[in-house]
């Protein structure tokens, strides 16, 4: 969705629109639920969550500043919702996944055809997500499936691009140390995810990719672009 269609639809929403306020709704939800099922490890409680951000955003319209993005003024609020409940919630590991969210993000590449496979990865780099600190793990998210850019990320959270670009560090750093753990592990060129002590060092055919892309990939949304 475009800038301007984005601010005409929130004009419109704030004026009592309801259909309006539907296509926000439908523009945003699934790229929110994601955000939020990979920060709470629960798809359901991330759908709780995500249903009181809309509530509260499309309430409080008349006080959204056009001068940011909608995407990123839902997704404080979100955070702010989640961060209220967090002492309620207990993450847990779950098997389904976001088996809604676009295929193609940061961290992974669904390549291969067999579901199982899949699974198996999706579950294995959630729980490597929830041995992250939470600001690690939001920042990591935040950059890899939203692609945010360090600035946006900064911004959203109120704190230095510094600071932002730290935790993208230590966090990436400590994702692939948890998948080790957990008996994962990057084949030679750092590209591929392979189980530890897989038979020939490489991928096996037609296994899912699960990257945690170089700086060099990224860097100009890592310098804040």
């Amino acid at each position: 969705m475009t800038r301007e269609r984005e601010q005409e639809l929130v004009l419109l929403a704030a004026a009592g629109d309801r259909a309006s306020a539907a296509e926000l709704v439908r523009a945003h939800q699934e790229r929110l639920i994601a955000f939020l099922t990979r920060m709470i490890g629960r798809r359901e409680a991330a759908e709780d969550v995500a249903q009181e951000a809309f509530v509260r955003a499309l309430q409080g319209l008349s006080r959204f500043d056009p001068q940011y993005r909608f995407s990123t003024w839902l997704f404080t609020i979100a955070r702010r919702v989640y961060w209220n409940q967090i002492e309620k919630m207990k993450p847990v590991v779950s098997s389904d996944l976001l088996s809604k969210v676009p295929p193609a993000w940061g961290l992974t590449n669904w390549a291969s055809e067999r579901a199982e496979d899949h699974a198996v990865q999706r579950s294995a780099l959630q729980r490597a997500l929830m041995e992250l600190t939470p600001a690690q793990r939001e920042i990591v998210v935040l950059f890899h499936q939203q692609d945010w850019p360090v600035g946006q990320i900064a911004q959203a959270l109120g704190i230095p691009p510094g600071t932002v670009k730290s935790h993208l560090h230590r966090g990436r750093n400590r994702l692939r140390e948890a998948l080790h753990l957990h008996g994962w592990v990057y084949g030679a060129e750092g590209c591929g995810l392979e189980r530890v002590g897989g038979p020939s060092g490489t991928q096996a055919k037609g296994a899912p990719i699960v990257e945690v892309p170089s700086v060099a990939r990224h860097g100009a949304r890592e310098r804040g672009a």
